[in-house]
């Protein structure tokens, strides 16, 4: 027994290693590999009830893209929540005012666009592993900001997928999920988009840049459209055969 333990335990560090690095080869992106994973983005997509589940996840990269880009800018994250109508909240503290708020604010909605970008990238040229282990070790680190049993749950959830997919998913199978997961993230990240710019709300993004910065809600709504186009250009690019 104890040598059965001794190998597992000097096997470990090779196999994390192993998980760490990139793939050897360039993943199987033929046409017929990415019909079937647009075919499942699509399905995600358009059948309601597991819409409704999956965009939850599209909020979770919003309000994480506050967050983060609230960091950047000198600003301390101390919570966030989501919420089952795909709205949520992040918390920064920094100074009410200033071009630091204007970019935390505005980061919400373009980033399902700018992850998708980046996933694709990642995938398409063998990186799906370490880009797995950085997506994961960025969700722990969250976990202590969580304020809401919603979003404790989704967390938790997607934490545990990717760190499965992570663990067990061929090199092939990562950048195909991975890629699956971006279609999904652009096709939230648009509809998104869409419900706030024909309903902007007192307290929504648009809202409280236009309070910020004195300028129309509508102006901020077009650079979101812009980002996510360049990020969907981006991802076709990418993917096209």
């Amino acid at each position: 027994m104890a040598t059965v333990t001794g190998v597992l335990l000097q096997s470990w560090p090779d196999e994390i290693a192993h998980r760490l690095s990139p793939a050897a080869t360039p993943p199987d992106l033929s046409l017929s590999v990415l019909g079937v994973v647009v075919l499942a983005a699509a399905l995600a997509a358009l059948v309601d009830p597991l819409w409704r589940v999956l965009r939850l996840g599209v909020t979770l990269v919003h309000e994480l893209g506050h967050a983060f880009v609230g960091m950047l800018v000198g600003r301390r994250f101390t919570g966030f929540v989501l919420r089952g109508d795909m709205s949520g909240h992040a918390v920064t503290v920094g100074p009410p005012r200033g071009i630091g708020r204007l970019v935390t604010t505005w980061a919400g909605y373009p980033m399902p666009g700018v992850v998708a970008l980046g996933l694709v990238a990642a995938a398409s040229q063998r990186y799906a592993a370490p880009l797995l282990t950085a997506l994961l070790v960025g969700l722990l680190i969250t976990v202590p900001r969580v304020r809401s049993l919603l979003t404790a749950i989704v967390v938790g959830l997607t934490t545990a997928a990717l760190g499965c997919l992570w663990w067990w998913g061929t090199a092939a199978v990562q950048a195909q999920v991975l890629i699956g997961i971006a279609l999904i993230l652009l096709v939230g990240g648009w509809r998104h988009l869409g419900a706030v710019a024909s309903a902007t709300t007192a307290g929504s993004d648009p809202a409280v840049l236009r309070q910020l910065s004195g300028i129309p809600a509508l102006a901020w709504n077009t650079t979101f459209a812009l980002t996510l186009g360049a990020c969907s250009w981006g991802v076709w690019t990418l993917l096209a055969p």
